[in-house]
């Protein structure tokens, strides 16, 4: 079956833009192939920076033949209707219709419609314009004279030419006819910019490709990946050193060059006092160059390696020195920076930050950071950090903000506060708690494992919870402008994986009043200020401090109101459930079943993050054995007729059975095995060994097994069926003691 070859020839495409172009271009096309009828083999996208190319595989050569079955008016029918059905389906007259009869609705015309496939040509020929005109571009512009017109094209950089080929492997393609203002799709295409800029005749995909690389264009952005890491890894190597790999720049870079060529400078070694990360950032973000350690030390030498776009005469000597010439004075600002930062403390930086806004309904970061140092240091003694260390290092954890260094490079912040808490003499774990307090910042970042680290972490990203949960501005759909579900994540990763028992309910309680006091404040103060400013024959002083002691006890009341209270709690049940929705969708990437995990969450028991995951961990083994699986299956039979008996009198089954209405041995049994079972069990949960709390559930097994099958639960003695349903009812609050199985499939 036949190929369709297309290429958009055009300026240069930023490189940020590349990759989800290409997935556009191939989305756009396939889907559009699919709803016509042509279905395809398969296709694959190209980007580089002048072009997006795409091939498509195996696809039919002509539509197929469409036959169609429409129903129209009842036999008989207003005239209206009967014309607006001819037209609709192209009779010429109502006599072509046939007659299909409803036994229930009479007769009604049937008209069967048939359209000849087209040729898949025809049809690509006329989608294409179509998706280039619509293509998603977050940016576009219009060019040249004809971007005076209404309707001309728009598109990320002037747009060259098309090429769109469309036939048999074995054969020659035809060109697909069409235009796009003014720019005919042909076979035609060009080369690299400068070493190859001549016109190039194309057919096919194969072809196609060939040719580009011959006329030195790496068509793959994998490709071109692969020779810049490989060639970068052999300079380094060949020098005995080693490359810093960077998986962003990397991509970024690629996406640069159409035919990559690894080159290496340097910079003078003084500028390695600089930190590591600095120079790192510096020459990143200004060069777009990689960087190059001692493998024996692991500290960075004075080597940099770039990736050219051209074989150049001279073996690349200019474009290296022009690369050296440009990082040379970047360095030197990023040393001065650097030098500058430490002149000054990062204590005597925090006052500025009065002056800056967290966010309008939140205070400054000054307030911020108080919250933060009280809540680190309540943490502290759950996670087994040093109380003061904590609210040190707390205090000091935002002050890098406000240092030459971050105001350069935002992504070393939280890193330059260590290097510089280091410089002042600070402790060692108040250092890294300044560094780790943003960890974890996605799912691969590692987490702060140091209790000074945990504690100011924690306290940082559950103020950042609470705060917005407050002044409600929650995640919505896709909208998380504050990154709270990440910061909810952080918090489960770091209690989780540190193994930590922490009553996160307590904790979110001291939240809350932390952030509810400085919003009382703030209002307090704007109360105060509106009152100074009232002119002085309108307000006596004495009056003025009577308003202001009223608007005082306006925001601190001696007791909150009923509703006060209940809108608290609200807030913080609204922050945890959010926590445990968070907690389930880890749960699930790490392959726990989610009907476990809600079974879990569902009791509402539980305040302790690592007892949950360990409840989980232990139903999940208990309920693959035989034992649990028999056990899940009577429990839920006797929800089942519970809700249905419930349902039926209106009422529930709650209350402790009678004993003396027990006729059978079976029911005798089962109410002893539950009694053991609810000691067994509870007992093992308090001891926190959910294994041995699984253990005694199973015992219930054998006891429920042999009530089903000997005992009539709807006895004809209404008490004697009363009695029996709250026996089942038994069983149902017997096994909450470890989870809810009706939330359990299966």
């Amino acid at each position: 079956m036949p190929d369709l070859l297309l290429e958009l020839f055009s300026e240069e495409i930023p490189a940020r833009m590349q990759a989800k172009a290409a997935d556009d271009l191939r989305r756009m096309v396939t889907d559009k192939l699919v709803a016509e009828g042509l279905v395809y083999e398969g296709a694959k996208a190209f980007a580089t920076p002048r072009r997006l190319a795409l091939t498509v595989h195996g696809i039919p050569a002509r539509q197929p033949d469409l036959k169609d079955e429409r129903r129209g008016p009842r036999v008989g029918g207003p005239e209206p209707a009967i014309q607006g059905f001819l037209k609709a389906t192209g009779l010429s007259s109502i006599s072509e219709a046939k007659i299909q009869t409803d036994p229930k609705k009479g007769d009604f015309y049937i008209a069967l419609i048939e359209k000849p496939g087209r040729a898949a040509i025809d049809v690509i020929a006329e989608m294409l314009p179509v998706i280039i005109r619509t293509f998603p571009w977050p940016k576009s512009m219009r060019w040249g004279a004809r971007s005076a017109k209404s309707g001309s094209l728009t598109w990320v950089r002037p747009l060259h030419a098309i090429t769109a080929t469309f036939g048999l492997e074995t054969e020659e393609p035809d060109i697909v006819k069409f235009s796009v203002d003014g720019i005919e799709a042909g076979q035609t295409t060009y080369g690299h910019r400068f070493m190859a800029p001549a016109a190039i005749s194309v057919r096919r995909f194969e072809d196609y490709e060939a040719k580009l690389k011959a006329a030195k264009v790496i068509l793959d952005p994998q490709a071109r990946k692969d020779i810049i890491i490989e060639d970068a890894k052999e300079l380094a190597f060949a020098q005995g050193l080693e490359l810093v790999e960077d998986q962003v720049l990397l991509d970024e870079v690629s996406g640069l060059v159409e035919w990559p060529v690894v080159m290496m400078g340097s910079f003078e070694k003084e500028f390695l006092a600089i930190p590591d990360e600095v120079i790192r950032a510096t020459i990143r973000n200004n060069q777009k160059c990689f960087v190059v350690k001692d493998p024996k030390t692991g500290k960075l030498t004075n080597k940099f390696v770039l990736t050219a776009n051209i074989e150049a005469p001279d073996g690349g000597k200019t474009i290296v020195a022009g690369n050296e010439r440009v990082i040379r004075p970047r360095l030197s600002d990023a040393k001065f920076f650097y030098e500058t930062d430490l002149k000054t403390k990062l204590e005597d930086r925090l006052p500025k930050f009065e002056q800056i806004v967290f966010h309008e309904k939140l205070g400054t970061q000054a307030e911020r950071i108080e919250r933060i140092v009280e809540m680190a240091a309540e943490i502290a003694p759950l996670v087994g950090a040093d109380v003061e260390k904590a609210k040190r290092a707390a205090r000091l954890a935002k002050a890098d903000l406000l240092s030459e260094v971050v105001g350069e490079f935002p992504e070393v912040q939280g890193l330059m506060g260590k290097y510089y808490a280091l410089a002042e003499g600070e402790d060692a774990s108040v250092a890294q708690a300044i560094e780790d307090h943003y960890r974890p910042q996605g799912p691969s970042d590692r987490i702060p494992a140091d209790p000074t680290s945990i504690a100011v972490a924690l306290a940082d990203k559950i103020d950042t919870l609470m705060g917005f949960w407050i002044v409600n501005e929650r995640p919505t759909g896709s909208r998380d402008p504050y990154a709270l579900r990440r910061a909810a994540l952080g918090v489960i990763r770091t209690v989780l994986e540190n193994q930590l028992r922490i009553p996160l309910m307590k904790v979110f309680i001291s939240a809350h009043i932390e952030v509810q006091m400085d919003l009382k404040n703030r209002e307090l103060d704007r109360l105060a200020d509106e009152l100074k400013a009232l002119p002085k024959e309108v307000l006596s002083a004495r009056r003025a401090k009577r308003l202001l002691l009223k608007a005082e006890e306006k925001a601190f009341p001696d007791e909150l109101s009923e509703e006060q209270l209940d809108a608290a709690f609200d807030e913080i049940f609204d922050l945890r459930a959010f926590i445990d929705d968070r907690l389930e969708a880890q749960l699930r990437t790490q392959g726990a079943r989610f009907d476990l995990a809600r079974s879990v969450f569902e009791l509402g028991t539980e305040d302790d993050l690592l007892m949950i995951v360990r409840r989980v961990e232990a139903l999940g083994k208990f309920l693959d054995s035989d034992d649990g699986k028999n056990l899940l299956a009577g429990t839920k039979r006797a929800s089942n007729i519970l809700s249905i008996e419930e349902k039926k009198d209106k009422r529930s089954f709650e209350g402790a059975p009678d004993a003396a209405l027990y006729k059978l041995d079976e029911e005798k049994s089962l109410a002893k095995a539950i009694d053991q079972v609810k000691a067994e069990a509870s007992a093992a949960v308090a001891k926190e060994d959910f294994a041995a709390a699984m253990s005694a559930m199973a015992k219930l097994r054998p006891a429920v097994d042999a009530f089903f099958d000997k005992v009539k639960v709807n006895d004809d003695d209404p008490k004697v069926r009363e009695n029996r349903l709250k026996l089942l009812n038994e069983i149902r609050a017997a096994t909450r003691a470890v989870a809810d199985f009706s939330k359990i499939e299966g």
